[in-house]
């Protein structure tokens, strides 16, 4: 049985549900249409699921902002000292072409840190959830500590079918011999997490939002995440950072990242 807290279990529930919709979405076409922003596909179901996460999270407790994603003005404004950090849809890219590699997440932050964290993956129904301090779970199951995997050793995780770009350069160099395709940055990290893949490497813009909830799920169990340069992500200021290293081994995470500002 799991220690109950409140918190985390509310935050569950709340993902829990907002992945049940966008399940019953996903076979409308309206649902799945959108635009581009950038180099970004933001689909309706983006704002849908927005809508329905922040509901939930405002019942929860209704004095603690939500920043989402999907609300440039939540953006726009300074940082409060607690609020959550929510990406309705990360994985945006698997949910409107049909892949499973999606998910919706939540962090609760204070003070420029992660505290409580749910990540549900809705079509094979798996959840992840973490307390800062209380360790890691996967469906209600404590996660075991990451075992030692040092650079080489593993699998690494990308969302191409074979390693390319920066992942097929740390992939040759350090000697990586297993490789496993996955979809959205936030389950690439969870199933580091859970012992399935153990390096995740990308170069491209990652935003808070991103990171903050598998996060703390990986530094629950020992793992590592860093921007691309090695530094942490500090959850202040800007949203933006250039690239992530999420590694089960913090040695292993040290050393990419030392490769890669060589």
């Amino acid at each position: 049985m799991s220690r109950a807290h409140p918190l985390r279990d509310a935050v569950a529930e709340a993902v829990i549900e907002v992945g049940g919709l966008l399940r019953e979405w996903r076979p409308s076409a309206d649902a799945r249409s959108g635009v581009w922003e950038g180099s970004q596909f933001k689909a309706r179901a983006d704002a849908m699921a927005h809508r329905a996460l922040s509901e939930r999270l405002a019942a929860i407790d209704g004095h603690i902002p939500v920043i989402s994603e999907e609300d440039a003005g939540s953006l726009a404004r300074e940082r409060p000292t607690r609020y959550w950090l929510i990406d309705p849809i990360d994985g945006t890219a698997s949910y409107v072409h049909g892949f499973p590699g999606y998910v919706t997440q939540a962090a609760l932050v204070i003070g420029g840190r992660p505290e409580v964290s749910a990540v549900f993956a809705p079509e094979s129904g798996t959840l992840y959830t973490a307390v800062r301090g209380q360790g890691a779970r996967r469906n209600g199951m404590p996660l075991p500590a990451c075992e030692a995997a040092p650079p080489g050793r593993g699998v690494l995780t990308d969302n191409t079918s074979a390693p390319d770009g920066i992942a097929r350069r740390v992939y040759e160099h350090f000697g990586y011999g297993e490789y496993l395709e996955s979809g959205s940055i936030s389950l690439k990290l969870c199933l580091i997490a859970e012992g399935s893949a153990h390096l995740f490497v990308k170069d491209v813009p990652v935003r808070d939002w991103d990171v903050a909830a598998p996060g703390l799920v990986l530094e629950e169990v020992g793992g590592r995440l860093t921007r691309l340069d090695g530094t942490g992500f500090g959850y202040r200021d800007g949203y933006e950072h250039t690239g992530l290293v999420g590694a089960a081994d913090p040695v292993t995470g040290r050393a990419v990242a030392r490769w890669l500002a060589g």
